[in-house]
């Protein structure tokens, strides 16, 4: 399409294929290719809001589904050593989880989609369980446990579930059910199966760690060493026989677990400071232990060695971080990966301005709440990033710091979504060009420069004068 034949982002197609939604990084987007079918690491190296993150899922969206289910296994000679098993794929006679009614988020009731980490408590739209904040506003769905008596010290249910035990009526009699999250879908049981979970539960002591049908994208970016490398509940009675629970029920697995077979994404590599040496035993041997993290918790005489970590790493860092990065695990990513420095703006052409347009569409239609631009939105929005382009990187062209141009575009889009236009306008844009300011350039203004701002702030009064400022 040519670009003044356009009256609004509704008429651009969005390509289905997630690599080619990434724009103004074509290097980066042929080398993650080769990074998904070839399995290798790599690090990307830019400033924020240039599509670090969304290559990396874009990575994990070619990558096949897993093919191995890892199980921890009761060890009855030596409790606290579980065991390890991966197999390849259930058969019926060791599948404990029976046929049951699977069901989409959609169609659960409100309180068992949030309570099984689909769907948001501010914004009350779902998406992925994996996730532990919402896509589309940013809140936090639930909060991954961090320590063994994290439950004790936060209070509330702030762990996402892996099932929702309530009632429902049918044919005038009340029963109990139980919803499981089963992946990216709810199994609906009912006492029958659960009756039947029972029985095989009697029969085989295992714990699913690592389901098949598990997500191929993990985000570990500011994780924990509980988090990122595992641990071992508490439990206040131990493996007392008859009231504790036995020590392979107790075992989390942490990120570089979760990742296996899939991609493992860090942003701010450099923040997670020594636990990049365990991150790089993991990548090396391919494979982590589990213990206890927590020396006054019964699950520090608990280990669980050889849990799989085959993990793609796509790590992301800022220029001034990269030499904060661990050497050898830098080393690591070079000697089977790659390494890549982020395009922060791109030639303004016709061609690029037809994929900064893509971006605005694609923007739209993410957030889901917002109308879509007409030609004169386009217009102004493509000025915004020849002016960005020019102010922030002195380079003549569009930027790429498409973060900036998100926000951007959604305010404008709320401005014409609070009046009820059926699309944004170039006075939206105007608005929101004119409110979507740093607050350091809006204290500049109010105030003459950041110093004054900040002694506004605290009540005292000017150098050199007896007035109050403010």
């Amino acid at each position: 399409m040519d670009i003044s034949e356009i009256s609004s982002t509704a008429e651009v197609r969005i390509p289905s294929d997630p690599l080619q939604q990434i724009i103004g990084q074509d290097e980066a987007v042929r080398i993650g290719r080769m990074v998904g079918k070839q399995r290798r690491h790599l690090l990307l190296v830019g400033p924020p809001g240039t599509g670090k993150s969304m290559l990396a899922q874009a990575i994990a969206s070619i990558l096949p589904k897993p093919t191995q289910e890892v199980l921890v296994l009761h060890n009855p000679e030596k409790p606290e050593r579980p065991l390890i098993q991966v197999r390849a794929a259930l058969s019926k006679k060791a599948d404990k989880r029976p046929s049951a009614e699977m069901l989409d988020p959609y169609s659960v009731p409100a309180f068992v989609s949030e309570k099984l980490g689909f769907r948001c408590r501010r914004c009350s739209r779902l998406s992925s369980p994996d996730a532990s904040s919402c896509y589309f506003c940013g809140a936090d769905k639930y909060r991954r446990m961090r320590g063994p008596f994290d439950d004790l010290l936060v209070g509330g249910a702030v762990e996402r579930q892996d099932r929702v035990n309530t009632t429902r009526v049918r044919e005038g009699k009340e029963e109990l059910v139980v919803f499981e999250r089963r992946g990216e879908a709810i199994a609906l049981l009912t006492q029958k199966e659960l009756s039947k979970i029972a029985e095989l539960e009697k029969k085989a002591q295992y714990k699913v760690l690592l389901p098949l049908d598990r997500a191929v994208f993990v985000q570990a970016t500011g994780a924990s060493e509980t988090e990122l490398l595992g641990d071992v509940r508490h439990d206040p009675y131990g493996s007392h026989p008859q009231i504790g629970s036995l020590p392979y029920t107790r075992v989390m697995p942490g990120a570089v677990h979760e990742a296996h077979e899939g991609v493992l994404f860090i942003d701010e590599l450099s923040a997670l400071g020594k636990l990049q040496r365990f991150l790089l035993t993991a990548m090396q041997e391919k494979k982590y232990p589990i213990t206890g993290r927590n020396p006054t918790s019964t699950g520090s005489s608990v280990r669980v060695d050889s849990v799989p970590s085959d993990f793609i790493l796509v790590a992301a860092v800022n220029f001034n971080d990269v030499q904060n990065i661990l050497s050898p695990l830098r080393s690591r990513i070079l000697g089977n990966g790659y390494e890549i420095l982020m395009n922060a703006h791109m030639p303004d052409t016709h061609e690029n301005q037809m994929k900064l347009v893509q971006f605005l569409a694609q923007e739209i239609a993410r957030d889901g709440r917002i109308p879509h631009a007409d030609s004169g939105a386009i217009d102004e929005l493509l000025a915004f990033a020849r002016k960005k382009a020019k102010d922030v990187d002195g380079k003549a062209g569009l930027t790429l710091r498409l973060r900036i141009l998100s926000g951007m575009v959604k305010m404008a889009g709320d401005a014409a979504s609070g009046e009820g236009k059926p699309l944004i306008t170039r006075e939206d844009v105007k608005f929101a060009l004119s409110n979507a300011r740093p607050i350091e350039e809006q204290a500049g203004e109010k105030y003459g420069s950041w110093y004054r701002a900040s002694m506004a702030d605290a009540g005292m009064k000017r150098e050199g004068s007896g007035n109050e400022v403010g």
